[in-house]
């Protein structure tokens, strides 16, 4: 069984952002130098990708041209991806036009565009359809090739920062990203810089360096987890090459959470009780779902689940949001081929909970384990494939038709012998409380060492794990069978 993986978080964000900043001095610039630039894409020191990236004079500005690719596996969990991005931009490097293709795991897409008048017009194609799309914006929009340019134009004093609107074409939403000037400072390798840091990734730090010509050396996110380093071309090419048979998992050691005795029977567990330290005191502490989430001192909190939570102690649920029995982006429940298997479900259900037992067990059959996300629900339904996101969407998918309030949740869970890893699932509203629901293990409940940090699937729901994968320690404090 290879199910026990999670989301795509941050990790690709560096292809999306490696841009190209000019300094002269410490002060400002007239233009961004017109050049072409090679970077090498970092997880945890390994190499994944490439990103090129040319600058050239335009009638009325710059063109910002880019390409980049990358094959990586982010806890076991696949990724395979390639970019293509055109950008027409104004002298004060404010966007005009552009074009995005991205082939992410297969699927391609193409995204274009204007911006004038304070409206971004946008054209979508994706899986042979095409939609418009307009979005409002304030002053001026940029994109993200040209935010860390933008201080260089007018002012890069220490402690200098702007609030610039960012477009971005992977989630097609404006963003507003603060851009500061934190001064002069070496590389991490020695190298004299300045260094600029913006907030352009949830609840982590981007920060970028460099040198006195105008040429990036270095960005980083995260402290160095996620790492864009300029590189020689030449350098790159074998790695090039060689991209589609990559085959190691980059950080699974890295994300894997050990822990000092390994839990005894893991699947007969009754209750859990741990405690996580490094933890980052921004996240939410989640309860529901036969858990229980209390902060025990900064950076530190305690995660009760099972039998350790007595139905008293489960928050009352008063108002049910109607948010959990409809469609969403990739957990099509209005699909008719997941209409028709609901229905079919349904009717051979006496209850709820027979009902979502009987949909977890159909979806664990139906689909056959993989590293590889399967898309959307609608999509793993006809390929059959998937890992535990797209478990956990097919089965929301499913008990959202049927008429079961349904929603996607992450966090970890127990691998015997060897500790905790990042996992996806689903919790189902029955009766009068939340239960969780295992649709890659087949579990109703789901086994105690279920340990829920986020409630979600979309990109932003997921990305607050990358402030603490990798750091956070957990101590199993009591357990019961």
């Amino acid at each position: 069984m290879t199910g026990r993986f999670t989301l795509v978080i941050i990790f690709f964000v560096a292809l999306c952002s490696a841009t190209t900043v000019f300094a002269k001095t410490a002060g400002m610039i007239s233009a961004p130098p017109m050049s072409e630039n090679w970077f090498g894409i970092y997880v945890d020191n390994d190499r994944v990708g490439f990103y090129r990236q040319v600058i050239s004079p335009s009638p009325d500005g710059y063109r910002m041209e880019g390409y980049g690719s990358v094959r990586m596996n982010v806890m076991g969990f696949s990724k395979e991806a390639s970019m293509r991005e055109t950008y027409l931009v104004s002298k004060e490097l404010g966007l005009r036009s552009f074009e995005v293709e991205q082939t992410i795991n297969g699927a391609s897409s193409r995204v274009s565009g204007t911006a004038a008048g304070g409206i971004l017009r946008l054209k979508n194609s994706s899986g042979g359809k095409v939609s418009d799309r307009q979005l409002k914006f304030r002053s001026e929009l940029f994109p993200g090739p040209a935010l860390n340019i933008y201080p260089l134009l007018h002012d890069v004093s220490p402690g200098k920062s702007y609030k610039l609107s960012a477009f971005d074409p992977e989630e097609l939403k404006i963003k507003e990203v603060k851009i500061t000037v934190l001064g002069e400072e070496t590389t991490p390798e020695g190298i004299p810089a300045i260094r600029l840091r913006n907030n352009l990734y949830p609840f982590v730090n981007n920060d970028i360096w460099i040198d006195r010509q105008g040429t990036t050396l270095l960005e980083s996110v995260r402290e160095g987890l996620v790492i864009t380093r300029r590189e020689d071309p030449k350098l790159l090419g074998t790695f090039i090459k060689d991209l589609a048979l990559a085959k190691k998992d980059l950080i699974y050691d890295f994300s894997l959470v050990r822990i000092a005795s390994p839990i005894r029977e893991p699947k007969k567990l009754t209750a859990l009780a741990v405690e996580i330290s490094g933890w980052n005191d921004l996240l939410p502490m989640l309860q529901e779902g036969g858990q229980l989430a209390e902060k025990r001192a900064a950076g530190t909190v305690q995660i009760k689940t099972g039998t350790f939570v007595p139905a008293e102690q489960e928050p009352k649920v008063t108002k049910l949001p109607e948010i959990y029995l409809k469609p969403a982006d990739k957990i099509e429940s209005e699909a008719p081929e997941i209409v028709a298997q609901a229905k079919t479900l349904a009717a051979a259900a006496a209850n709820q909970e027979e009902l979502a037992r009987t949909t977890a067990s159909w979806t664990a059959d139906w689909l056959k384990d993989s590293v590889d996300d399967g898309g959307s629900a609608a999509e793993s339904f006809r390929s059959r494939s998937g890992n535990c996101q797209t478990h956990a969407r097919l089965y929301t998918a499913l008990a959202r038709a049927a008429g079961l309030p349904t929603r996607f949740v992450s966090g970890l869970v127990y691998l015997e012998d060897k500790g905790f890893l990042y996992h996806s699932w689903a919790e189902s509203f029955i009766g009068d409380r939340w239960v969780s629901v295992d649709p890659t293990y087949n579990q109703l409940p789901a086994d105690p060492t279920h340990l829920k940090l986020l409630e979600g699937h979309l990109p932003e729901d997921l990305s607050p794990l990358v402030s603490i994968i990798g750091r956070i320690k957990i101590t199993v404090l009591d357990t019961k069978y």
